[in-house]
C-alpha cells in the first residue's frame, strides 16, 4: 500500500508520499523530507494519539520519509498519514496475506489529530484531493469535519474519519469508502428565488438594495453591471449614497454554478476561510478589503502563497471603497487580474495561478475635498489637485472599467419603494442567456466573441459611431460600449442590440474621469 499526502502550496499544491522503516535500535522517530517545524512535532502527537487510541506504538527506531525530499513540507495535515503510515509499516500490511483481502491500492491521507486520537480538520482538502486525482488516486481519508467538502468531488472514494482508529480500520479492510456522486437538484432554502433557472440567495437587511431610495440611475447602472458582469465606478459627493448602494450589489448577484462554485470553494479552503461542515460554496463572493491594504494582501503571498483578495473574489466582484484611499501600486496591479482574469505569484523559486476572474466596483469622491460639483458646498481644490487626484487611478486601469456613474444626492421626490424581484428579473434572464450561449458573462467575451454575439442593428451601429468620434473612444471603450448594449439587449430578451440599448450603453461609457470629464458631466 503506498500513502500519500498533501502539502498546500499556491493554488496546486503537492502529493508528497509518506513512506515509514522500522529498524533496530533504540527507539526514537526520525523524520527526513525537509519537513517544516508544524510537520516535525507531529512526531510526539502521533506518539500520543495512537496510544490514546488503544493501538500499540512500535518498540523499533522509527524512520518517517516524506518525498519529494526537495519540496518543504507545511502545514498539520501530515499528522494522519504519518500515524497511519506507523501503525501499516508494524503489521506489514503489504507482505501479510494472511488474513484476506487487505486494502493495498495507494490512497490520499489528510487530516491533524490531537492527543486523544480524534481528528481535526483541516484546510485545503477540496485542492487535496483534485490534485490526487490527477495523479490517479482516488481513494481519500479525509476529516468528518471536511466532508461535506470532499463528497463535492465527483468520482472519488471518501471515507471521513471521526478517530484515528476508524481511520485505521477503514485502511487495513478497505470498507466504509463512500463515493462521491452529483446530487440531485437540491431543494431551495428559505429565501431563495429561482428565475428562469438562475437562483438567487435570500434578501437581508445587511444587503438589500432596495433600502437604497432616490438613486434610480446608480441602481439601474448595477443592475446591468450584475447582469454582464462589468466593472464599475460611482463618484460623487460624500453622503451622495454611492457606498450604501455597491455595498448591496450582493443582492443583485445570482447564485454561482457548480463549476464556479468548485474553483470559489478550493480557493477559500486553502485559505482557511471555508466553515466547518461546508460543502461548495455557492453564494457568490463579495470582498471589501480595507484602504490600508498591501499589495501583497490584495494579490496574494507568503510562504505558502496564499490567496489575496482578488482571488478570494473569483466569481464574485472586489469592492474598493473610497479608492482614492488606497495605494497607488495596489490600484496599478489590478489592471493584469482584470484582463487575464488570472494572476501568477513567485516565491522562494516556485510559482502558482490564481483565478482571479472578479467584477470590480470603485467608490470615490470626484476631488480631495468631495465638494467638487455639490450645488450647496464649496469646492476648496484647484484644477492641478483635482487633476492629480484622478491620475493616481492611471487612464489603463480606468479604461478597464465600463459602467462610470455620476451620483448625485438622492432625490427626495422620487420616493417609490424598489421591488427586489423587479430588478432581479432582468437580470436573470440576461444570465441564463449568457450561460446557453457562451458559457462565460459579457464582460469576459473576446474581441473574436464580441464581433460573433454583439450583432447590431443598422441604427446602433450608427449611434456607436458617432460616440466614437464624438467621445474620442479608444478600441477597449468601443468594445466596452458594444458589450453593456450586449447585457442590456439580454435583460431585454432581444436578440439583436438596437439603438435604444447602444444609447444607454454609451451612456454608461463615455465619461472621462478627471476634471475635464467631470465638469462636461456636471
Amino acid at each position: 500500500m503506498k500513502i500519500y499526502s498533501f502539502s498546500p502550496f499556491g493554488y496546486e499544491g503537492a502529493i508528497v508520499s509518506v513512506e515509514v522503516d522500522l529498524r533496530k535500535g533504540i527507539p526514537a522517530i526520525d523524520m527526513v523530507g525537509l519537513a517544516d517545524g508544524a510537520v516535525k512535532e507531529s512526531r510526539e502527537r502521533i506518539r500520543s494519539a495512537i496510544r490514546n487510541s488503544g493501538l500499540e506504538f512500535p518498540k523499533e527506531r522509527v524512520l518517517i520519509s516524506l518525498s519529494p525530499a526537495d519540496l518543504k513540507k507545511e502545514g498539520a495535515g501530515f499528522d494522519l498519514p504519518i500515524a497511519l503510515a506507523v501503525l501499516e509499516a508494524k503489521l506489514d500490511l503489504e507482505r501479510d496475506k494472511s488474513n484476506g483481502e487487505l486494502f493495498e491500492e495507494s490512497v490520499l491521507i489528510i487530516g491533524e489529530l490531537d492527543l486523544s486520537g480524534n481528528v481535526k480538520s483541516v484546510r485545503g482538502i477540496q485542492a487535496a484531493i483534485a490534485t490526487a486525482a490527477e495523479t490517479g488516486i482516488t481513494k481519500c481519508i479525509v476529516p468528518a469535519l471536511n466532508k461535506g467538502e470532499a463528497m463535492k468531488m465527483t468520482g472519488t472514494h471518501i471515507f471521513a474519519a471521526e478517530t484515528l482508529l476508524e481511520a485505521f480500520n477503514a485502511l487495513e479492510t478497505g470498507k466504509g469508502f463512500e463515493v462521491a456522486k452529483e446530487n440531485a437538484e437540491e431543494e431551495l432554502g428559505e429565501g431563495y428565488v429561482k428565475i428562469d433557472d438562475v437562483i438567487f440567495p435570500p434578501v437581508t437587511p445587511e444587503n438589500d438594495i432596495c433600502t437604497v431610495r432616490g438613486q434610480k440611475n446608480l441602481v439601474r447602472g448595477l443592475q446591468i453591471a450584475a447582469a454582464g458582469g462589468h466593472n464599475a465606478l460611482a463618484y460623487g459627493t460624500p453622503g451622495c449614497g454611492k457606498t450604501l448602494a455597491m455595498q448591496r450589489f450582493s443582492s443583485l448577484m445570482p447564485l454561482l454554478t457548480d463549476e464556479e462554485s468548485k474553483t470559489v470553494t478550493r480557493i477559500h479552503s486553502l485559505a482557511g476561510l471555508l466553515p466547518q461542515g461546508a460543502a461548495l460554496v455557492k453564494i457568490p463572493p463579495f470582498r471589501m478589503p480595507h484602504q490600508t491594504a498591501s499589495i501583497e494582501g490584495i494579490c496574494g503571498g507568503g510562504p505558502r502563497c496564499t490567496p489575496g483578495e482578488i482571488s478570494l473574489a473569483h466569481n464574485g466582484a472586489l469592492f474598493l471603497d473610497e479608492a482614492s484611499q488606497f495605494k497607488a501600486s495596489v490600484l496599478q496591479m489590478l489592471r493584469v487580474p482584470l484582463e487575464s482574469g488570472c494572476i501568477t505569484l513567485s516565491r522562494a523559486g516556485r510559482n502558482t495561478v490564481y483565478p482571479a476572474s472578479f467584477q470590480l466596483l470603485v467608490a470615490t469622491n470626484p476631488c480631495p475635498c468631495g465638494n467638487f460639483g455639490s450645488s450647496d458646498k464649496l469646492c476648496l481644490c484647484s484644477a492641478r489637485s483635482i487633476e492629480q487626484f484622478w491620475k493616481k487611478f492611471s487612464a489603463p486601469l480606468l479604461d478597464r472599467i465600463d459602467i462610470r456613474l455620476h451620483v448625485d444626492l438622492p432625490d427626495t421626490q422620487e420616493d417609490t419603494p424598489l421591488d427586489i424581484m423587479t430588478l432581479r428579473t432582468p437580470i436573470a434572464h440576461a444570465v441564463s442567456v449568457q450561460r446557453r450561449r457562451q458559457g462565460k458573462r459579457n464582460a469576459h467575451l473576446t474581441p473574436q466573441e464580441v464581433l460573433m454575439y454583439c450583432v447590431m442593428s443598422d441604427e446602433a451601429r450608427e449611434i456607436l459611431d458617432k460616440a466614437q468620434d464624438m467621445y474620442s473612444l479608444s478600441q477597449r471603450a468601443v468594445s466596452g460600449c458594444m458589450k453593456i448594449a450586449r447585457t442590456i439587449a439580454d435583460m431585454d430578451g432581444s436578440e439583436k442590440i438596437e439603438a435604444v440599448h447602444m444609447k444607454e450603453a454609451v451612456h454608461y461609457r463615455k465619461t472621462e474621469v478627471g476634471i475635464g470629464g467631470i465638469s462636461e458631466m456636471l
